[in-house]
């Protein structure tokens, strides 16, 4: 074992025992990670970086890690890839970028700070180290005619190549109008000619969704005729919110929009990038932020955890089907298989074999027009600490209730809900994902909801199913323990 491979397993084996430490989710060895960034496939292998500070849970002097997995479940901690390097223009960090393949050259443009420039990197063994181009940077910075109006906000290349060009995309903003992708053309990656914006927002509207003021990793997905991109949003204040998409078409260089929705609901999912596989799948990860204080995080150690490996595809109307890869299911051990449960008139079903954090949960109901169905996650046994997975029929609002999830007052406890567009007695399916702090839900293989809890209490593990009023029929309930992606 080498010795960075050393240090990373001590690392976690020293954390493992943190209650709120995801075990199956994806996360550095220790201190603060945010973005997702350089995804790539290679020789069969999945190449995963992100925003990496190697010394503290605090985002500062940002380097890059990297992971690999062979099968997107179980990963290997490598050497850190890029390092912010005096003299350079990096020197005061390594921010989000994109890896590509020119022509067999594994190839990473990437944020350079202060100020926010484009860097271009190198690798000649196949990922392990990088070589700084001397050149850097590769863009200097904002078109002249946008430099005062871009809020110091220019960064995250996306690059893809198409027509024998490379094109790059740069998350920006238009001072007293609203976020902007910027569009860039190259015919070699190092000279690149600023072309137009590709999409700007307007600030001042909220609907569907209100797009922010800063635009920012922004990401190009084509499915045929159809593209989609994919940009996350900061607020007035400079807090990062959500992430959105936006589907329509790419001709001469112009996208005519078409669609647009939030791509996760939760407020916790950011920064999403995608990798285009060998299988011809487009996989998204984000970073799940965290819902506690700062100083609780950097009394645990550690900040930031990705979210699972998920499948995006198109649907018709220009929405996205959102999935969990199916490689997860590798990670399934105990299984335990319910089947025909009738509630009604507030009757309620406990699920107390398990007392496990780690679990899958796969649930198919049909609800009458009345009913609100509840699934509690993470009860403790006298139902001080609670998360409410709820449906309500009237408003087909899903919600993760969080008012009681935690009886630590550090922690963030707001509700986060999404509409699922559902027919007359169509059948519901939640696919729930619960990793100690970690909750995901995928609603119908379409909605995906995140979130983030924090109990305290050492028995709040249980799980149960109850109706609030009206009627449910739980045609199955699966559930299955999760083992853990490390050999630790």
């Amino acid at each position: 074992m080498s010795e960075s491979a050393a240090r990373a397993a001590a690392q976690r084996k020293a954390l493992a025992a943190d209650p709120h430490r995801p075990d199956y989710h994806f996360l550095p060895p220790a201190n603060w990670m945010n973005d997702p960034n350089g995804l790539i496939q290679w020789k069969g292998q999945y190449h995963l970086f992100y925003q990496y500070n190697p010394y503290s849970p605090i985002h500062e002097r940002i380097h890059w890690g990297h992971a690999v997995s062979t099968d997107l479940v179980h990963w290997t901690d490598l050497p850190i890839a890029l390092t912010p390097t005096p003299g350079r223009a990096d020197a005061d960090g390594c921010w989000t970028g994109c890896a590509i393949d020119n022509n067999g050259i594994p190839t990473l443009l990437y944020t350079g700070v202060f100020p926010q420039v484009v860097c271009l990197s190198t690798s000649a063994d196949d990922l392990l180290t990088w070589q700084y181009y001397p050149g850097n940077p590769v863009i200097d910075g904002p078109p002249t005619a946008l430099q005062t109006r871009t809020d110091d906000s220019f960064r995250d290349p996306f690059v893809w190549k198409e027509n024998n060009f490379w094109y790059l995309l740069m998350g920006s903003s238009m001072a007293e109008v609203g976020g902007t992708i910027l569009l860039y053309r190259s015919a070699n990656l190092i000279d690149w000619d600023y072309l137009h914006p590709l999409l700007t927002g307007d600030a001042h509207t909220i609907q569907p969704v209100w797009p922010g003021v800063i635009w920012e990793c922004p990401n190009f997905l084509t499915f045929g005729d159809q593209r989609v991109l994919l940009f996350s949003i900061i607020g007035a204040q400079g807090g990062l919110s959500n992430s959105l998409y936006v589907s329509g078409t790419f001709l001469d260089e112009q996208f005519l929009p078409q669609t647009q929705g939030m791509l996760v609901n939760g407020g916790y999912f950011y920064a999403p990038q995608v990798v285009l596989d060998a299988q011809g799948r487009y996989i998204m990860w984000g970073w799940l932020m965290e819902g506690r204080s700062k100083s609780l995080s950097q009394e645990a150690g550690w900040s930031g955890v990705m979210s699972l490996p998920v499948l995006v595809a198109p649907i018709p109307g220009g929405g996205l089907s959102l999935e969990p890869v199916p490689e997860l299911t590798a990670l399934r051990t105990t299984h335990w298989l319910y089947e025909g449960i009738e509630l009604s008139g507030a009757a309620h079903f406990l699920h107390n074999d398990s007392r496990n954090d780690c679990l899958e949960i796969l649930v198919a109901f049909e609800p009458d027009q009345h009913c609100e169905f509840v699934l509690k996650l993470r009860c403790s046994p006298d139902g001080q600490e609670q998360t409410c997975l709820t449906y309500q029929a009237a408003s087909q609002q899903i919600t993760i209730e969080r008012e009681q999830s935690s009886v630590n007052p550090a922690v963030e406890r707001s509700n986060c809900s999404v509409v699922v567009e559902a027919n007359a007695g169509e059948l519901l399916k939640l696919q729930i994902f619960l990793d100690r702090s970690v909750v995901e839900v995928f609603v119908n293989g379409q909605y995906y909801l995140a979130s983030r809890i924090y109990p305290q209490c050492p028995d709040s593990s249980g799980l149960e199913l109850f109706v609030r009023r009206g009627r449910v029929r739980v045609s199955s309930l699966d559930i299955w323990s999760l083992a853990s992606i490390w050999n630790i």
